[in-house]
């Protein structure tokens, strides 16, 4: 197993803001930047977790993969790893985030085994059926504030977090099923484009996509965030309203990436909303 190959599989960069946004969530709660060490054992937990949960959806979509990403994209498919290997990093990453879980709480035990078995039955199970599968990944991708703040004993910290994250993740979960519509229709998958056509669910995620910004802006007001908030999330919003824009037009190229951007940028803002 190369190395390269390997971080491509668990998608290292996915995993490293993963596990900013467990630390995100804490320092949220905590009203300030600290690394205690219960915080640090979620924090390892999200990145294990969120690594056999990537592992485990690049070993289901193999099939897909091979219409819809290029070979160097998904390492599986262009043998840069071998199925064993993938296999034991699901299983190691499965245990450790489930064993550092255990060195926090019987709580955060609790939430880790919930989200573990939402990523396994993802791709056999739930990416399947239309909206619930783009729910269900969402949930899960915007799982990580919480999951910092439940680390610390205060779970309500970390929910106005969770909803905008995983409000930007359900609009970017839509597009992704529209990016990967061949591979999904020759699998036998119904997605939300496959089944209502591939324009009505670009427009569906630029809905979810704009109605994000008015509830960007009125959630943490009601949770009482800082001014900083408002004018660091600025530029993710008007970037949000960007990749609405070009779902309306039709254009679906980077609208992913630009919306995973807002995501990192919306984190810093919900953490200097609560710091400074």
């Amino acid at each position: 197993m190369s190395v390269r190959g390997g971080l491509r599989l668990v998608r290292a960069t996915n995993l490293l803001i993963a596990a900013g946004g467990v630390l995100a969530g804490g320092w949220i709660a905590l009203r300030g930047i600290g690394l205690p060490k219960l915080l640090c054992f979620a924090a390892i937990s999200g990145l294990a977790l969120g690594a056999a949960g990537n592992a485990w959806n690049d070993i289901c979509d193999q099939g897909a993969d091979r219409l819809n990403r290029t070979p160097d994209l998904r390492p599986l498919t262009a043998g840069q790893i071998r199925r064993g290997s993938a296999d034991l990093i699901v299983f190691l990453g499965a245990v450790i985030g489930v064993g550092a879980a255990a060195l926090v709480s019987g709580r955060q035990v609790i939430a880790a085994l919930a989200a573990l078995a939402v990523m396994l039955a993802y791709s056999p199970l739930i990416k399947p059926r239309p909206v619930a599968g783009n729910v269900a990944v969402a949930l899960i991708a915007g799982l990580p504030p919480f999951y910092g703040a439940l680390a610390l004993g205060v779970p309500a910290a970390g929910v106005v977090p969770w909803v905008l994250a995983a409000w930007l993740h359900l609009a970017r979960e839509i597009v992704k099923d529209v990016e990967d519509e061949a591979g999904d229709r020759a699998i036998g998958r119904r997605t939300l484009p496959i089944v209502v056509g591939r324009r009505p669910a670009q427009v569906v995620a630029a809905g979810v996509a704009l109605l994000f910004v008015p509830a960007s802006l009125l959630l943490p007001r009601l949770a009482a965030y800082g001014g900083a908030y408002f004018l660091i999330a600025l530029p993710a919003q008007m970037a949000v309203l960007i990749a609405a824009t070009w779902l309306i037009l039709g254009r679906v190229e980077r609208v992913s990436t630009l919306l995973k951007a807002s995501m990192v940028v919306g984190l810093v803002a919900l953490v200097a909303g609560k710091v400074a």
